[in-house]
């Protein structure tokens, strides 16, 4: 098993990463373009998450987290976006957007758990 598989924040994305993903291969009335960015963004947050904690130094691992923060983030203003646009039902978007913020949440603290650079 891989360190980062024992996170608690990568389990979280990578469960919010299954269900964003199979919500948007199903779902055919969001646009292309948001679709592939929404995809990318939370698929990039899960990757910096996996690709920092096997980094060795304090500078490197929080420069990833920041990363994968970041891709947490936009993926939140495109859910955002789709919300006011009606594109996605009430349930699904809460629940996903809860799981984004507990993730920053958590990448925040092992951003901060590393100390200064």
């Amino acid at each position: 098993m891989f360190d980062f598989e024992k996170l608690e924040v990568y389990n979280k994305l990578h469960d919010v990463n299954v269900k964003v993903l199979k919500f948007l291969n199903k779902d055919k009335k969001i646009d292309v373009y948001l679709k592939d960015q929404w995809k990318r963004a939370s698929i990039s947050a899960l990757l910096n998450l996996s690709e920092g904690s096997g980094r060795m130094s304090k500078q490197d691992k929080r420069h990833y987290y920041t990363m994968a923060r970041g891709s947490v983030f936009e993926c939140v203003s495109v859910l955002l976006l789709l919300r006011d646009m009606d594109n996605i039902d009430k349930e699904f978007y809460e629940e996903v957007y809860g799981n984004y913020e507990t993730c920053s949440k958590m990448l925040l603290a092992m951003y901060r758990s590393m100390g200064e650079a």
